[in-house]
């Protein structure tokens, strides 16, 4: 995201003698004549609007004030003398910047009334019309504290009970899934029955159909319709390009202004293309099955056009003790032919009743 400026706005800062809301590059405050306290924090107006005369704006883009190191006044960036004492602004500390204080308020603020008199003004005023009063809302005055009554045990909340139920619930079930996870035996089992499945896959050149961009279409394609749609985002502004802003929002310059920013990017669009080319397609598999004997692959009878593609097996060994049955799956046929029916194998069985270990009996 890159940073767009879209200009400044004054701020306002409130002074904490008299509480008076006053515009943000005034030192001294309108209502007791105070100086802006080096820590006070600036605020965003109710209603903001973008500068537009030029001396202004080049005083919101000159930086933090610094405040005197010796009486604490107010001074402007790159002022190597303190405008109220003299004194040298080398050890001088600048305010604080770069908070986000909210978002841009370009509106109208609603009205606000007066907390004196009750008049209603314009929500932008500092100062009621009425009575002069500052507009600032005043802290509600501390409510006496007085000791509170002894308060009565509590009565366990049913929803607590019913948690503490279903928590012990569910670690019983996982106690008990554990244990039979983990508990084993042994049974010895006869190969009742074995089966096994070969296949070959039949291709033939096939038109299948893609989309992809432009410049990535597989030579000797036909291209077909074409949409415009967003490829990449970029910082800067390139070919066939479209800014993308969020919401403004204003930041603390530290001078009484704040500068109003947009996050941007740049979302770059490209062609976006269906084309259709030839591919070897999966047509027809041809299968070959059985019972017993040898594995064989099935034949296959190939067209001009056509070719064979891949080959998969699968086995299966039906094995029976005296109580119940298990199905194998040999992972090759060097294995599958080492089950022959009628022959005795050991079986591991966990507490769930799958296999988990399979060797020949003795």
């Amino acid at each position: 995201m890159t940073k767009k400026s879209i200009g400044y706005v004054q701020m306002l800062w409130t002074c904490p003698r008299c509480t008076t809301r006053n515009p943000g590059p005034q030192k001294f405050c309108n209502g007791c004549g105070g100086p802006q306290p080096p820590d006070v924090a600036f605020e965003q107006a109710p209603e903001e609007k973008l500068l537009t005369e030029a001396a202004e704006i080049a005083k919101a883009k000159a930086g933090p004030d610094q405040h005197c190191p010796f009486c604490s006044a107010r001074n402007p960036a790159g002022v190597k003398f303190c405008g109220a004492c003299g004194g040298d602004l080398a050890g001088g500390k600048a305010r604080e910047s770069g908070k986000v204080v909210g978002a841009f308020r370009a509106g109208p603020a609603a009205p606000v009334a007066c907390p004196r008199c009750g008049t209603s003004n314009p929500g932008a005023a500092l100062k009621c019309s009425s009575c002069g009063a500052s507009l600032t809302s005043p802290a509600p005055a501390p409510v006496p504290s007085t000791p509170a009554p002894a308060a009565r045990p509590a009565g366990r909340s049913p929803l607590l009970i019913i948690g503490v139920i279903l928590a012990a619930l569910c670690g019983l079930g996982g106690l008990v899934l554990l244990l039979l996870g983990g508990r084993k035996s042994e049974a010895v089992a006869v190969v009742d029955s074995i089966g096994w499945e070969r296949r070959i896959a039949i291709e033939a050149l096939r038109p299948v159909e893609h989309e992809d961009w432009s410049d990535q279409i597989p030579s000797g394609a036909d291209v077909g319709t074409c949409r415009q749609a967003r490829r990449s985002t970029s910082q800067d502004p390139v070919a066939n390009s479209v800014e993308v802003c969020g919401t403004p929002y204003t930041v603390d310059s530290g001078s009484g202004y704040g500068e109003v920013v947009q996050d941007c990017v740049y979302e770059v669009y490209d062609d976006l293309c269906s084309y259709t080319i030839s591919e070897w397609t999966v047509i027809d598999t041809a299968v070959a099955r059985g019972t017993g004997g040898v594995p064989s692959w099935p034949s296959v009878s190939l067209a001009t056009d056509e070719r064979q593609g891949d080959e998969s097996e699968s086995y299966t060994v039906v094995l029976a003790t005296d109580s119940d049955r298990y199905t194998y799956t040999p992972s090759t046929a060097a294995e599958f032919a080492t089950f022959t029916p009628g022959s005795r194998w050991i079986l591991t069985v966990n507490g769930f009743g799958s296999l988990t270990g399979i060797e020949p009996a003795p």
